[in-house]
């Protein structure tokens, strides 16, 4: 269709014209979700951020661990934003749920590798949640839903009396204990409280004019969770008493961007927050509690349409302070020799201030109408190291056929540098002076339009990591920068971008992981998934109908098993898998291998997602039923063994697991 605009008279004169677009990314591979896909893909009960699952690139989080695995490198390794200010986690407990509801977000973008210069601190991949702003039209807007697992509340509107500022306020609140708990406890389960998780977001946006933005927020996080053991475990004769964790964290951040000028953009953003961790096994704790001031500052001109130049800084510093008391390590190169629970206990106190300024610069070059050039330079400081990490990046598009169906080929290199752990640098339990973790990336592709609704992407990456932080072959509590590794492996994604009735796609993910250190030869990573499929498909049949479903398949996680698998080749089954610890009386493992040696079997599931829309006039009824592993399939997540150790037993994950959800919105 052809639209023609008729100028109108102006005092003024003349006729002004706005065009918004996205810009083109930095990165050379760049995946966002919109909010069409993440409302409607099957098996997330329309959680936004569970969504990324299914993604090129992520392999499958063990069990319900609720962690993201990229591109073989371990959950750490990738960093979480919400409006650039990062978070600790991304999933509630057991990976229920994300800690930002959907109908807070307006976009997310994963960046899988080859990230800009913009990020750092990190060698995995970066996911970065927007959170959108409060609704302009001057009307009360809110969002009711309720369903098998939570509850949660959305308002959004204008502050009355103050033009130009909006609000939006949310919270949402689990109830899986109100029905989970009884039930395990009424078949003899040692549960008296399931899984209980918070979250809540306050928005406050002013816009002063069109140039000009600021934006208050207040958003966290809270998870609970609590067994009350009746009885000791079998191996572990000490551990009685409560088990149980809680993590929190808050944000309160204040970001404000502008344009001074049709050449420069700049925005700030600045962020004090504090995060909590309580862990208690039996007579062991550990408590975490820290404070973080964050802030990002990033200033762009464009010079002409072939050159701009962006530059900014980023900080972080945290206090922390911990109290634990935990059973104390073996000797290094020892076996523990008696179980877990009954080690002596060592028990301290400590606290550490953690100061990390940065700051970088990344031009866009544009030489011809079909080559885009993004080269860059981070500089990180690490006070606890003592030391500066230079980071230079290069990555680049060209159209080999512009216009329509677009060709593009792009590749990227880069050098990636990770600080250590916290408790990998902190006396008593770390060392000291520890080098960051250092990688490189590489990254080459082809994207490729097939119609105007298919595109396709093939992907190649490797990383080359050196100086990972590993332990100490000759001390029980002292690290090293002696570990080695690498990650290689290719992406496909054939993507049809949703219209009025359909969208869809399939991805799949090869790739291998590795690492190595002193003393241990090379070995797959313990995140390795050499094969992940995913297929995602959402139709519109009419009448407020929608059908949608998600098949996933993929390769087992890897294990260390005790006793070996009776139908393995190789296997011993009179092996002596354990020993008995006399003064205990309870039998201690004795390892069947090399720490992930074992891989599960392959885990395949499909999940179906049905919609029912009723629309009044003012607002609208939504039914829906998320249904996952519909035919139950028993994928294995786990090994357990009976208590000497002579046989073994596959866990299964959750089985047939329906979702019930209404949902209201005016």
């Amino acid at each position: 269709m052809r639209y023609r605009l008729r100028p109108e008279a102006r005092p003024e004169g003349g006729l002004e014209v706005v065009v918004e677009g996205e810009r083109p990314p930095r990165e050379i591979t760049r995946r966002t979700l919109s909010r069409e896909e993440i409302d409607r893909i099957p098996g997330t009960g329309g959680d936004a951020l569970r969504s990324l699952q299914s993604l090129p690139g992520v392999a499958r989080s063990p069990g319900m661990a609720g962690m993201l695995v990229v591109r073989g490198s371990a959950p750490a390794d990738t960093q979480i934003f919400v409006d650039g200010t990062p978070v600790p986690l991304i999933y509630h407990f057991g990976g229920l749920a994300s800690v930002v509801p959907t109908e807070s977000i307006e976009k997310i973008d994963f960046y899988p590798g080859n990230f800009s210069a913009r990020y750092g601190r990190g060698m995995g991949g970066i996911v970065e949640v927007g959170l959108r702003a409060p609704k302009e039209d001057r009307k009360l807007h809110g969002v009711a839903q309720l369903d098998f697992i939570d509850a949660r509340l959305l308002a959004e509107g204008p502050v009355p009396y103050v033009p130009g500022l909006t609000f939006l306020a949310a919270g949402r609140r689990s109830w899986v204990d109100a029905w989970l708990g009884p039930v395990l406890e009424a078949v003899g389960a040692n549960v008296t409280q399931a899984p209980v998780y918070y979250d809540y977001q306050f928005v406050l946006d002013y816009r002063p004019s069109r140039r000009a933005r600021l934006r208050t927020s207040f958003f966290g996080s809270d998870d609970a969770f609590e067994i009350l053991l009746d009885r000791p475990p079998e191996n572990e004769p000490a551990m009685s008493g409560d088990f149980g964790m809680h993590t929190a964290f808050q944000r309160l951040q204040v970001v404000h961007e502008s344009r001074p000028s049709e050449s420069d953009r700049l925005r700030w953003v600045t962020a004090l927050g504090r995060d909590k961790l309580d862990f208690a096994f039996g007579p062991f704790f550990l408590l975490v509690d820290t404070y973080s001031l964050t802030s990002r500052i990033e200033l762009a001109h464009r010079f002409s349409r072939r050159a701009s130049l962006n530059v900014g800084t980023d900080l972080e510093m945290d206090q922390a302070n911990v109290t634990l008391r935990v059973p104390a390590m073996p000797p290094a190169g020892q076996p523990p020799g008696q179980p877990f629970s009954t080690r002596p206990p060592l028990e301290t106190a400590y606290g550490q201030s953690f100061l990390r300024p940065a700051v970088y610069a990344e031009a866009e070059l544009v030489p011809t109408a079909r080559l885009r050039l993004v080269p860059g330079v981070r500089l990180d400081y690490v006070r606890e190291g003592e030391q500066i990490d230079a980071s230079p990046r290069l990555n680049a598009r060209y159209d080999l056929a512009a216009g329509f169906p677009r060709t593009t080929v792009k590749a990227g290199v880069g050098l990636f540098h990770q600080p250590p752990a916290y408790q990998e640098s902190t006396e008593p339990f770390g060392t000291s002076g520890l080098p960051s973790n250092r990688a490189v990336h590489y990254g080459l592709g082809m994207e490729q339009e097939v119609t105007r609704r298919i595109e396709a992407s093939v992907e190649g990456f490797v990383k080359d990591m050196d100086r990972l932080v590993v332990r100490s072959a000759t001390e029980a509590s002292a690290y090293t920068n002696l570990g080695t590794g690498y990650a290689v492996g290719g992406e496909v994604m054939l993507k049809y971008k949703p219209d009025e009735h359909f969208f869809g796609w399939l991805a799949y993910t090869v790739s291998r992981a590795v690492r190595e250190s002193p003393g241990v030869p090379e070995r797959l990573a313990w995140y390795d998934q050499p094969h992940n499929l995913t297929l995602v498909g959402s139709l519109k049949l009419g009448r407020g109908y929608e059908l949608g479903a998600r098949f996933r398949l993929g390769s087992g996680r890897l294990h260390t098993p005790v006793v070996c698998d009776p139908e393995s080749a190789g296997c011993d089954p009179k092996r002596i898998n354990a020993l008995l610890h006399a003064a205990s009386g309870v039998y201690v493992e004795l390892p069947y291998g090399e720490r992930g040696s074992e891989r599960l079997p392959l885990f395949h599931q499909l999940d179906l997602r049905m919609d029912k829309t009723w629309r009044f006039s003012a607002w609208k009824l939504s039914l829906y039923v998320d249904v996952q592993n519909v035919y139950a399939s028993p994928n294995v997540e786990g090994i357990r063994y009976n208590y000497n150790y002579t046989e073994r037993l596959e866990m299964t994950g959750l089985p047939f697991l329906p979702s019930l959800g209404l949902r209201g919105e005016m």
